[in-house]
This record gives C-alpha cells, sequence and structure tokens, in this order.
C-alpha cells in the first residue's frame, strides 16, 4: 500500500467533510420540514438577542441564541445537523491547514486553495453567529451552498502544490487574500438571510391581503418558527456592514500589493475592476438600506445581487478573463 502525501491526505480529510456537510445538510432539512408540520395560524416569531428584552421597539431586534427561549421547541434535528457542522468544519480545518504544511506557505494562492480556505471560514463565521443569534434556519441554505463550492472547487479547481509566482511572494498574500475571504464569509451570511427575507416578506404580504389569503397557506409552513422580514433585513445589514469594512480594506490592500508587484496601485485590470464593481454594489446596498425608501425586499435583492457579484469575481472572472491576476486562475 502505498503512503499518502500529506497533500493526499488533506484531500481525503477535505472529502471527509464534504460527505459529513452533507450529512448536516439533510440534518437540517429534517429540521425544516418540521418546523413545517407548526400551524400555519401561528405568528412568526419575533425573538430578541441574548440578554434583551422582549417587546414592543421601532427597530426590531435580531434572533435570539439557541436556548435562550424558555417556550422554544428543543429541535433535535437542528441541533443534530449543527454538531454535524461542528465535525465537517474540524475535518475542513484539517484538509485546509494540512494543505498549509504541505505547500509550506498560507493554503490560499490559487483558486482551489481560496475556495478551501473561502468555505472553511463561510463555516467558521457561521458557527460563531450561532452563539450569538439562532440561525439553524440557515443551515439548509448554507450547508447547500458549502457542498456545491468546496465540492465543485476540490473537482474542478484542485492542482498540485506548486511553487508561488512571484508576484505572490509577498505578506500582502496573507492579509489581502485572507480579509477578502473574510468579507466573503460574511457577505454569503447576509446573502442567506436576505433570501430568508424574501421569503417571509411575501408570506407578510399575502396575510397581509384577506383577499389572498389562500396564497399565504401555500407558502412554505417553516416561515412561521422565524423572525419577521423586518428582523431578518436588520441582521442581514449588519453582517453586511461588516464585511463590508472588510471588503473596502481589501480594496486598499490590493492596491498597495499591485505598487509593489508592478509599479502601479491602479491598472484597469479586470480583477480590480470587478473588485471595486463588488464595492460599489454593496456600498449602494448600504446607502439603500438607510434611505427608507429602499428598505425592504429591494435592499433583499441588492444584498443576492453584490454576492452574485462576488461568486462571478471568483469563477467566471478568475478562469475566462485575462489579466495580471491569471495566476489566481486553474494552475498546474
Amino acid at each position: 500500500m502505498t503512503d499518502l502525501s500529506l497533500d493526499g491526505i488533506s484531500l481525503l480529510l477535505v472529502w471527509t467533510a464534504i460527505a459529513t456537510y452533507v450529512l448536516a445538510f439533510a440534518a437540517y432539512t429534517i429540521d425544516l420540514a418540521q418546523r413545517s408540520a407548526v400551524s400555519t395560524s401561528a405568528p412568526a416569531r419575533t425573538l430578541v438577542a441574548a440578554g434583551g428584552n422582549r417587546g414592543d421597539s421601532p427597530e426590531p431586534a435580531p434572533p435570539a441564541s439557541a436556548g435562550s427561549d424558555a417556550h422554544s421547541p428543543r429541535r433535535v434535528w437542528a441541533r443534530i445537523g449543527t454538531s454535524l457542522t461542528v465535525l465537517a468544519f474540524l475535518f475542513h480545518l484539517g484538509g485546509t491547514l494540512g494543505r498549509g504544511i504541505a505547500a509550506e506557505r498560507v493554503p490560499w494562492a490559487n483558486m482551489y486553495e481560496f475556495a478551501l480556505t473561502g468555505t472553511l471560514l463561510i463555516v467558521a463565521v457561521y458557527l460563531v453567529v450561532l452563539r450569538l443569534y439562532d440561525l439553524r434556519f440557515l443551515g439548509a441554505f448554507l450547508l447547500g451552498m458549502i457542498v456545491l463550492l468546496l465540492g465543485g472547487a476540490t473537482l474542478g479547481f484542485y492542482v498540485e502544490v506548486a511553487p508561488l509566482m512571484d508576484p505572490l511572494k509577498s505578506i500582502w498574500l496573507v492579509i489581502h487574500v485572507f480579509v477578502a475571504s473574510l468579507a466573503t464569509a460574511l457577505f454569503a451570511l447576509a446573502c442567506g438571510v436576505s433570501v430568508t427575507q424574501l421569503m417571509q416578506g411575501r408570506r407578510e404580504r399575502l396575510l397581509a391581503a384577506d383577499s389572498v389569503m389562500r396564497k399565504a397557506k401555500k407558502s412554505p409552513r417553516f416561515l412561521t418558527t422565524i423572525p419577521s422580514a423586518e428582523t431578518l433585513e436588520t441582521l442581514a445589514y449588519r453582517f453586511t456592514i461588516v464585511g463590508f469594512m472588510f471588503w473596502s480594506f481589501t480594496l486598499i490592500a490590493g492596491a498597495i500589493w499591485a505598487n509593489d508587484s508592478w509599479g502601479r496601485y491602479w491598472g484597469f485590470d479586470v480583477k480590480e475592476v470587478w473588485t471595486f464593481v463588488i464595492w460599489v454594489l454593496y456600498a449602494g446596498y448600504i446607502h439603500a438600506r438607510a434611505t427608507r425608501g429602499w428598505r425592504g425586499s429591494r435592499s433583499a435583492w441588492l444584498s443576492i445581487v453584490g454576492f452574485a457579484a462576488v461568486l462571478f469575481n471568483f469563477t467566471i472572472v478568475n478562469i475566462y478573463f485575462p489579466g495580471l491576476h491569471s495566476y489566481s486562475g486553474l494552475t498546474s
């Protein structure tokens, strides 16, 4: 039997993580099905952050941490999903660290490694946020996305460990790409909340119109167990604000790195342009959300479009648009 290399062990851990994420996705999906068994006559829950007060207020509070509501159901399958997510995260972390040790550098120098680290941070942020807010209803959405992104990257973007190209031999590789990955994780979480907000908002509009009460009953019944659309919008906005700060730093750090590598801060390279386009989209979202006329579904769609642009920048731009950042595409 041939001994596995460290990179081979890393790849095995990544596939184990993917398989465990699939199990977590299934558990979260069962939890949503059980939530759907709740009577549609029950109002959507309005929860408050841990330590907060329940009551009327002009600004809705985010959903509370799991278990903070004495009357909340135990949601066994949600707990199983979270436990499996933690286990998968540990496999994922081991695979990522193994790749970095095998390469003797940070594990985010090409598309496969960036996907490896980026998805790891999405799960990490989700697990951290679960300590503050009960977002287990997002588990199926996020874990499904993780399986698609990580599985697709492992199948399509995997390359053997290779030496760094000269422009990547910089401390800015550590700082710039890690902060961009962290911003992406927060944008992914905001996108998931915004998708749920749109669904909840549609249900609330149908319930408000007596003439279409029957249509409201056709909405996914698990929506009766999650916070209101306004509360979800507030939470998505908070995630986006933090992510936007990290993305702004990404843009600045990228310009400094470009000057160190190529002797200019900005050269209208396609990757630079798309990074700026994403910044503009999220700046527009924040501005629109601050303007009352653009709250609700329109701001949610801006959040979703912004994250779609992030995914477009990572995939289509890297693969099909040649430029100075071509080393970030498929390499051998």
